[in-house]
């Protein structure tokens, strides 16, 4: 039996523990100030000092995040409840020396950011990322953990992949550090809905809580929508991964005060948006698509340079135009092959992602794999200090989705019968299924395995991976018989600007993209424009009046103000390079286009029409 911090715990809690575990107690009382109080009782210590620190990366991410930033009033007590010396050798880690085998240590946290990352605390729920809330000992990592939770709230359950333990509802155990780190937990009234899915012989369960101010219907709606993706992604892989306690659980925030997010974790995923289901008229169904989809791809089809996961620095890798954006690519696919999106709205998607990549300008300094190496300082890194990124970065998420759109129309074009949807499953087979992590080299054989052509998949890293090739998507998409067009080919346009208006002139809110005539006449984010050819601009209105006199070649005069000084300039006014994806009519689309786009994106089928999913049919095993 531990010998707790206080006699309160010791009465309130009184259960053994296994020799070598790590027992944490979490309460809530102060909630409503964004604090819970933490005691992590580490034992049969072998070192002399007991080195503890909190995380400095999460599951996920890619970025530093510090998270003993809001760590304090920390101290210590050996195995008898006689205070120990604490000493802090650098800002995330304490040393902890004088035990006798056993040390609790005790601290406050911090939380008030509720996202896929942080944790949030207050009087609604305790919203909690692992690493962002643990302390954790050096060379304890592999040792089991039990933890057990004080809720601020009666009414508050419990949503974890953590499995349950024996001292009750807020009892729950983790086989070792990372697992638990790994699991993401909330402690609020949320509500369940729960549906079983069967695939190679096991029943396993999904479980969607979902803490929000709505109805029953709204959740009720969104459950409907949830399983017919998730239907559609399990008849994708052939299977659902097995799951470690036979369940999978989506932990779903949609409350004005958290933060927009979606982070996968192993047998469970992160959802939070600050709208409600019904004011997003269940807009949070693609993060929903995305975060499952990631069950497969990256949880357990995962680049090598993720393994071991590095919880105290940044973790790197130059995959993730494969791991973030082919699954960014899959998500609202999926949704409209499930039917939840019609063929409009999906070619309304499909022109943003054509719209992306055309205008990233961060394809002219980076390759895709070097952008992934970049994610260290932009995935939800901080700095004080401005950068170039809108001109120099883009991101892999929405360019990857980019590249993933373009192998995939390149090989259903090139290799009938075949598409993006096989390597992907190959991929599930030969690296995700056994749970081997695959390195640079392993995606490229792979593509040769599914196409049988080695010169093609040579081709297509050396110009869209490895180098900064813009791909052809007015040829990529006319086999779907899908045409790019520009939108509006007659109005003048500088580039995007917006802007802070003080009455005299109009201030530049926005960094403007390098090659637009802006850009070129020297503008430059927080510089004032006077004048555009002979108007003055003192509002949004005058500004689209003097652009209306203008057509896309002609030339002007710009005035502005940088930095104090009156500048002019010329500028040349071109038209705007968006463009749309238009469906031909059904007198020009041929057969073969029309089931080109079938097979690609599914079919359009109302409501009444849809009828039982068939049987997922297993993959074969290798």
């Amino acid at each position: 039996m531990r010998k707790l911090v206080t006699l309160s715990w010791l009465l309130l809690s009184p259960m053994a523990f296994a020799d070598g575990e790590t027992h944490y107690q979490v309460s809530f009382d102060n909630a409503v100030h964004h604090e819970a109080r933490i005691s992590a009782t580490f034992s049969d210590i072998e070192n002399q000092v007991l080195e503890v620190q909190m995380s400095r990366s999460s599951p996920g991410r890619y970025a530093l995040h510090e998270f003993a930033k809001n760590v304090y009033n920390v101290s210590a007590v050996n195995s008898m409840g006689q205070p120990l010396k604490i000493t802090r050798p650098n800002p995330y880690q304490w040393h902890i020396e004088g035990h006798d085998g056993e040390v609790t240590v005790t601290y406050t946290l911090f939380g008030d950011r509720g996202d896929g990352t942080y944790t949030q605390i207050d009087r609604t729920h305790a919203h909690l990322n692992m690493p962002a809330t643990f302390m954790w000992a050096t060379d304890h990592e592999d040792r089991a953990i039990d933890i057990e939770f004080r809720p601020f709230d009666a009414q508050w359950k419990v949503a974890t992949q953590l499995p349950q333990g024996d001292g009750g509802k807020y009892h729950f155990t983790a086989p070792n550090l990372n697992y638990f780190f790994d699991s993401p937990t909330e402690l609020s009234n949320h509500q369940v809905r729960s549906w079983q899915v069967t695939s190679n012989g096991r029943t396993q369960t999904i479980n969607l809580a979902v803490h929000h101010d709505g109805i029953d219907e709204d959740i009720d709606k969104y459950t409907d929508m949830a399983k017919a993706v998730v239907a559609e992604q399990v008849k994708f892989f052939g299977e659902l991964p097995e799951f470690d306690y036979g369940e999978y659980t989506f932990i779903a925030c949609y409350l004005p005060h958290v933060n927009g997010d979606g982070m996968e974790h192993r047998n469970s995923t992160i959802l939070t948006k600050s709208s409600s289901l019904d004011e997003a008229e269940y807009s949070q169904l693609s993060t929903l698509s995305h975060e499952f989809f990631h069950l497969w791809n990256v949880e357990r089809i995962r680049p090598k340079e993720l393994e071991p996961f590095d919880f105290l620095g940044a973790n790197m890798t130059s995959s993730l135009w494969l791991a973030e954006g082919f699954t960014t690519y899959y998500d609202r696919l999926f949704i409209r092959r499930a039917n939840e999106w019609d063929h409009e709205k999906f070619l309304e998607h499909l022109a943003t992602i054509v719209n992306q990549a055309y205008f990233m300008r961060g394809r002219l300094y980076l390759t895709p794999e070097q952008a992934s190496q970049l994610a260290t300082f932009t995935d939800a890194g901080t700095s004080i200090d401005k950068t170039n990124f809108k001109n120099t970065f883009f991101s892999y998420y929405t360019y990857g989705r980019a590249m993933g759109m373009a192998l995939d129309l390149s090989i259903r074009a090139q290799f009938p019968g075949k598409s993006l949807d096989d390597f992907m499953r190959q991929m599930w087979l030969d690296f995700g299924r056994s749970e081997t992590p695959y390195t640079p080299d392993d995606i490229k054989n792979t593509l040769v395995k599914v196409t049988g052509d080695q010169r093609f998949v040579d081709k297509f890293f050396t110009e869209y991976i490895k180098g900064q090739t813009k791909p052809d998507f007015s040829a990529l998409l006319a086999p779907a018989g899908l045409t790019v067009k520009q939108k509006d080919e007659e109005s003048a346009f500088v580039g995007k600007v917006s802007f802070d208006f003080d009455g005299k002139a109009a201030m530049v809110a926005n960094q403007i993209l390098v090659n637009s005539p802006l850009y070129k006449a020297g503008v430059e984010q927080g510089d004032q424009i006077v004048k555009l050819g002979r108007r003055e601009i003192r509002s949004k209105k005058l500004w689209n009046k003097a652009l209306a006199q203008f057509e896309p070649g002609d030339v002007t005069t710009i005035e502005y103000i940088q930095r104090g000084h009156t500048v002019k300039k010329q500028i040349t006014f071109i038209s705007d390079p968006q463009v749309e994806v238009v469906k031909m009519s059904e007198d020009e689309l041929t057969e073969q286009q029309q089931a080109f786009l079938i097979d690609w994106i599914g079919e359009d089928t109302v409501e009444e029409e849809q009828q039982e999913a068939p049987q997922v049919q297993p993959l074969p095993v290798n």
